[in-house]
Order: C-alpha cells, then structure tokens, then sequence
C-alpha cells in the first residue's frame, strides 16, 4: 500500500515568482498534512527558484530549458537544443525520484517535467494562476490527470473538460498573518509615516520604477517607500534615492519577505499577476494595479478586475503612469477613510483556502 512508506511528489514551475509561490504554498501544505513526504522541487539555475526553493527546505533539482521570445535571438536558435537536453534531465530524474505525481505550476520549466511524467505513466496536476492559461498550460492539459485554475472564465480555453477544477490561486500561507508593526520594525520604518510598497513582481517593471524615479522626490517629504526593482534597474533607483534619507526610502532588488512588506505598507503599486492579486487581497492591501500591457490576451487587466469593480484596488494602463501615478498616490494616501474601505473590500474576495484544496487533491490521487 503507498501509506505504507512516503509520499514522493516533484513540483516543476518557476522563472517568476508568480508560478513558483503558489508551488510553494501547495507544497508546505502537503507538509502540514503529511510531514513524512518527500517534495522535489525541478527548476533552472539561472532563475529564482534556485535561490529561492532551498532557503524553504525544500530539494532542488536543476535542469536545462528556456522559454521562446517572440523575436530572433540566439536564445531561441538554441530553443530546440535545450527543450531536447531538458526533457532528457527530466525522464532521467523521473526515474531517478520515482514520483507518485508531478505537479506543474506554469512557466516554460514545468513542460519538460509534466510531459515526461504523463509519458511515463505518472500522474499529473497543473495548476494555472492567470485567467488565461499559460503556453506549457494549454499545451500539456489534455494529458493532465488533474487541472486546477484560479478562473471559472478560464475554462473556454480547454478542449478537454472533464480534467478541470476550479480552486483559486494558492498563496503563501504567512500573507495576512504578520501585524503591521512586525512589518515596520522588520523594514526598520518610521510607524508614525504612512508606507508606500512599490514592486512590479519578482522581476520588476521598468515602467514603474521609471515613473516612481520621477515622482518620488515629492513622495519623499510625506511618506516613506519600500521599492522592489528587480535586478536591472536596482543601480538606477539606488542613485535616484541617494538623496533621500535612507529611513524614507528602502530599495531592494528582491523583497524576500513579502508577508512583512505587505503588513508594513499602506498602499502598493504594482503589476497584476494573478498571485500579486490573490496576495493582496489576502493580505487586504490597497493597490494601484499597473497591468502589464504585453501579457497575453491582456490578462493581467482579467487578473484584476474584480479588485477594481469592487473598488479594492485602483487601474492605472501603464501608458498613463508618469502622469497619473503621483496625483494618485497622494489622493489615495490622503484619504484614509478610503483605504480602509478598500481595505475590507480586497479581503471580500480572498477565495477559499486553495493551497489546502490543491494539497488535498494530490494527496487524494496518491492514496487512489
């Protein structure tokens, strides 16, 4: 009987933080409910899996793959090359780890993994964070045993339909838990200042870190600013805030503890993946939600919807940010009474507990 020793179980998924979260949060959910499983998390080197997933505890196995632009690049000459090398890393590990199911949370280095799984026979779940469903997503459904997607809307997408679930986006188990001032002695802030966190997802977005370079020396003299810019743009923001004092205005590359970020801020700005909306909305964060305007079929606007419709949160497109983005900031943190309504209103529409119920899932086909 498989209770009978442990549950072996492979995550693949990664490249952004808004695929590789949710792994996790499924992941530390299967550890609360069995201690004993063995979780393997697949991934690449060069991106922020690697990093992240061993400071969780969790095993790291790495493999060669990368996703295809949509322009000529060398990248993509050798597209073929590293799609081949990383499904055969991927049948050598399956065989190597003997996994009861591999689960598949988006991004280009879940494909390998899933569909050497389904070709050998071993079960697979894909979970899809965006109401449109990623490439590796729509191409891998049909041999999924199990897909679970954050959207009921998302469903028109699938050929196959008896496969799917619709189980809301997992989201870190400690979003919402952290009291506001764990959060401000955390940053090192000024309690008695209102704190504007400003991210444009794990890799930042150059749009915004380009308006804020532009306004925040007007921010500065009334609020303080925790700033994520990603990797490309963190010397340029660092050389815009050297004039500010450093209490005011704390710029990261990488934000690791983005439960204590939210707790400390009162407002955010930033992109809307849809694991950025579910946390928000889980941790009851005000936002000025900045789509980004070349995802696919626009889906970070669908991402976002019901934050704005419910006046949760406040759109701005990303053409309008350097003339809109200050003026915004300023009313919305005037205002606190209109904070504190979209305050109630984001965590109106936290959804159920979906790590649980993904967790769940899986341990149920296992057991099957």
């Amino acid at each position: 009987m498989v209770d009978d020793r442990s549950f072996r179980i492979v995550f693949a998924g990664g490249g952004t933080g808004g695929h590789l979260f949710p792994a996790i949060a499924i992941a530390d959910e299967i550890k609360r409910e069995r201690q004993d499983a063995e979780i393997t998390f697949i991934g690449t080197k060069e991106r922020i899996e690697a990093r992240v997933i061993p400071a969780h505890g969790y095993h790291f196995a790495p493999i060669i793959v990368s996703g295809f632009r949509r322009r000529l690049t060398v990248g993509n000459l050798l597209f073929p090359f590293k799609v081949l090398v990383g499904l055969v890393q991927s049948f050598t590990l399956m065989r190597k780890l003997r996994p009861d199911v591999v689960v598949g949370t988006g991004g280009y280095v879940c494909g390998p993994p899933l569909y050497a799984a389904s070709v050998l026979g071993i079960p697979t779940v894909i979970q899809e964070q965006n109401s449109y469903p990623g490439v590796t997503t729509r191409l891998l459904a049909r041999r999924a045993t199990e897909v679970h997607l954050t959207f009921e809307s998302s469903k028109k997408y699938f050929p196959r339909q008896d496969n799917l679930h619709v189980s809301g986006n997992p989201t870190r188990s400690t979003v919402g838990t952290i009291t506001r001032e764990e959060g401000i002695r955390r940053f090192g802030l000024d309690p008695e200042r209102k704190t504007l966190l400003v991210f444009g997802g794990s890799l930042g977005a150059t749009s915004i870190n380009n308006a804020m370079m532009r306004i925040l020396p007007e921010l500065a003299d009334t609020m303080q600013v925790l700033w994520q810019t990603g990797e490309s743009d963190y010397e340029r923001a660092s050389a815009a805030t050297s004039t500010s004092p450093s209490r005011m205005v704390k710029v990261f590359k990488f934000i690791e503890q983005m439960a204590y970020a939210y707790a400390a801020c009162d407002l955010a700005v930033c992109r809307a993946g849809a694991t950025t909306v579910a946390e928000l909305a889980r941790a009851g964060v005000p936002a000025i939600l900045v789509p980004y305007p070349y995802a696919a079929a626009d889906h970070q606007t669908e991402n976002a919807r019901a934050m704005v419709e419910t006046g949760a949160a406040v759109l701005i497109a990303d053409y309008d940010l350097q003339t809109q983005l200050g003026d915004t900031v300023n009313t919305l943190m005037r205002s606190a009474e209109r904070r504190s309504g979209m305050v109630d209103r984001a965590r109106s529409l936290v959804q159920g507990d979906a790590a649980r119920i993904i967790a769940q899932a899986i341990l149920r086909l296992i057991k099957n």
